[in-house]
């Protein structure tokens, strides 16, 4: 599958690591410009790339920066995607530590990934978010390996969900469903599946455990 990585920062990185490692033709870019991608390039046979063209014929583009510049991303950044192409969010708000005040989170009552559906204008599938980006290196099991780590996901288009979870098992990891964008508050900051390093079942049940109210922490 031709993949479109925009932001190279830990998560972006090691997301192109495993994804190239298991065969998928992976374009990365960042903030920077592609020149400053050449050792991940080398690394791993990822194709740095601008910003601009990171989702060009890209069947799954994947946006992992920080969520106060989605609104510098390029209007027509998905304009070129590959047909029935899909978007994981990987992010998350971080009022205080990063991001400041999002009116359109705090005030609109916005999820975090629908939110960032809006800002690019198409449907996102929330995943890796809660995720160590070193664990994405140095976790990964078989399918049905007994310690296997469960990740959450949650988006509205069940097609785009379904092929979200076959990656993410292709890479090493299970999945729990985590409902909707609406619902996707489950897994932001604070809540207790975040971080979590568990299984299907320690999984599934943190996302139930979850409240919508915002830690203190991760207030704006």
């Amino acid at each position: 599958m031709k993949i479109g990585i925009i932001g190279a920062g830990n998560i972006g990185g090691n997301l192109t690591r495993r994804l190239t490692a298991v065969g998928h033709q992976v374009s990365v870019a960042n903030s920077r410009g592609p020149e400053t991608l050449s050792e991940l390039a080398r690394e791993t046979g990822a194709t740095p790339v601008t910003v601009a063209d990171a989702a060009r014929g890209a069947e799954l583009v994947i946006v992992t920066i920080p969520l106060k510049n989605l609104p510098d991303l390029p209007k027509d950044l998905l304009a070129a995607a590959a047909p029935g192409f899909v978007v994981i969010d990987t992010n998350n708000y971080y009022p205080q530590q990063r991001d400041g005040r999002i009116d359109g989170i705090e005030d609109g009552g916005l999820t975090e990934s629908a939110w960032v559906a809006q800002q690019l204008g198409h449907t996102v599938v929330k995943a890796f978010n809660g995720t160590f980006a070193a664990d994405l290196l140095e976790r990964p099991l078989p399918a049905g390996a007994p310690d296997r780590q469960a990740l959450p996901v949650a988006g509205d288009d069940e097609a785009a969900k379904k092929l979200v979870r076959t990656v993410i098992d292709q890479i090493g990891f299970d999945t729990v469903d985590a409902g909707t964008l609406d619902e996707s508050w489950r897994q932001q900051p604070g809540t207790p599946v975040y971080g979590l390093r568990a299984g299907v079942d320690a999984v599934t049940k943190a996302l139930a455990e979850a409240s919508p109210q915002r830690t203190p922490d991760f207030q704006g």
